[in-house]
């Protein structure tokens, strides 16, 4: 991607202005998508061509259908478009039918112009922080240590995608980290909405009550554009001002997760940031969040539970063979959990949201997105039992936020000593979204771009 366009909201004005037009763009994005190996899992050319053909016009005719009109996007293979297969990355999924139409989510894009190029891939089913796929092959960042690093997961595709200038903007899905955790691990931007902000349906399910959506790319800028597209709003035009809003930290997080010293000390960094743009930034203990922590562990995980239920009748079948191991032996654990601890952990998880809201007291929370930087990739693909040590690991700070739901957006915070990225989460209570984009914004304006 040109430089120059390497935002959706820049490649927005280079159109208005006449630099740039749909049409080569888009070409442009298809050619790429076949020069990062395992990136996607399918293309939709023709669509895609067609479709900018008539932003082109659009165009000429100042008559955009949004901001974001003739901007090329990707799709985690979740989604549904028509005339493609849904795989889910899965080989077993591989063998479906193709979708008749689209799921709601891309067709809200498309109705504002937004054009898909295609279907990236990801861990099999979505149930994995890692990103390996050993059935369409893991993608992997050639920018970060010439490819030696894993991609994070689930949305692993999706990220390489907006990372390496594919796309300037992807769209993934996040159960217990999946956008996060690879927006994390390349560098990138991830927003995690709240799971009431976008349509379901037409998605590919893990966990039916956490499961969402949300857009990865290369600046908050974007996020906040492609979720006013989406959503038919007018996206804002001001930042709100830092001085004076709060944010908290817990501490406590740094040790029981075992957060590495690069990622503490570009959290520090960011805090004094904040701290000299006239931000309040207090620290103290979150009683909910280890509240979740212990939950999590002594009952298990919501997800894991309601992703047995999903494929319970695969693993019971012969394709049961053809599924990741890895994948399978986690999706088995759940097997022998008892009958009523869906419940339990609903109920729990009810009040704990309601516990959360009153302990943030309208502050927007800061924490590490993940303990540490991207892990090489031969290890863990050598031994599943250093991956899925390494897998839980990955997970273990964006668990609690979906558990909660609180809106959260990844954001770069640096690299460490080597040059791997190092991030930051904002969260918010449960549906604040619009004011954690607008916080957010105002980081990347008034501290990262200062």
């Amino acid at each position: 991607m040109d430089e120059n366009f390497a935002t959706a909201l820049a490649l927005s004005r280079a159109y208005a202005s006449g630099r740039a037009d749909p049409v080569n763009t888009v070409r442009s994005a298809l050619k790429r998508a076949q020069q990062v190996p395992a990136l996607f899992i399918s293309t939709t050319p023709e669509r895609a061509l067609a479709e900018a053909e008539a932003s082109a016009v659009r165009w000429q005719n100042r008559a955009p259908l949004s901001p974001l009109d003739g901007v090329p996007v990707a799709w985690k293979d979740l989604f549904d478009i028509s005339g493609t297969v849904t795989t889910a990355g899965s080989a077993v999924y591989a063998g479906h039918e193709p979708a008749p139409t689209d799921a709601p989510l891309v067709a809200a894009a498309a109705r504002a112009g937004l054009i898909g190029i295609g279907k990236t891939n990801l861990s099999e089913f979505a149930y994995s922080g890692l990103g390996l796929n050993p059935h369409f092959g893991t993608p992997v960042n050639p920018f970060l240590d010439h490819g030696a690093r894993v991609p994070g997961g689930s949305s692993s595709g999706a990220a390489i995608a907006a990372a390496a200038g594919i796309v300037p903007i992807a769209i993934g899905t996040d159960t217990g980290g999946s956008v996060r955790i690879p927006a994390a691990f390349n560098g990138v931007v991830g927003y995690r909405a709240s799971t009431s902000r976008y349509p379901k349906s037409g998605m590919t399910a893990l966990s039916k009550t956490l499961d969402t959506s949300g857009p990865i790319a290369r600046s908050v800028a974007d996020c906040m554009a492609f979720d006013a597209a989406v959503r038919g709003t007018t996206m804002a035009r001001t930042s709100k001002n830092l001085k004076g809003q709060r944010f908290v930290v817990d501490p406590s997080l740094i040790e029981r997760y075992s957060v590495s010293d690069a990622v503490v000390a570009n959290l520090r960094r960011l805090i004094e940031r904040l701290r000299d743009a006239g931000a309040v930034v207090d620290a103290r203990r979150f009683a909910t969040l280890e509240q979740v922590h212990d939950l999590i562990r002594t009952h298990g995980w919501l997800g894991g539970l309601e992703a047995f239920e999903v494929h319970h009748a695969l693993l019971d079948s012969p394709d049961a063979d053809r599924i990741d191991q890895r994948v399978r032996t986690r999706l088995e654990r759940s097997r022998a959990v008892p009958s009523g601890r869906r419940d339990y952990l609903l109920a729990r998880r009810l009040e704990l949201i309601a516990s959360f809201r009153h302990e943030l007291a309208e502050a927007t929370l800061i924490a590490p997105t993940v303990p540490l930087v991207a892990p090489e990739r031969a290890p863990l693909e050598a031994d599943p039992e250093r991956f899925a040590l390494v897998n839980l690991q990955t997970l273990a700070l964006t668990m609690p936020g979906s558990f909660l739901d609180t809106p959260a957006v990844a954001m770069p915070s640096g690299t460490d000593e080597h040059g791997l990225p190092t991030s930051v989460q904002l969260m918010r209570a449960q549906n604040d979204d619009d004011v954690l984009l607008d916080i957010a914004w105002s980081i990347e304006r008034q501290t990262f771009n200062s």
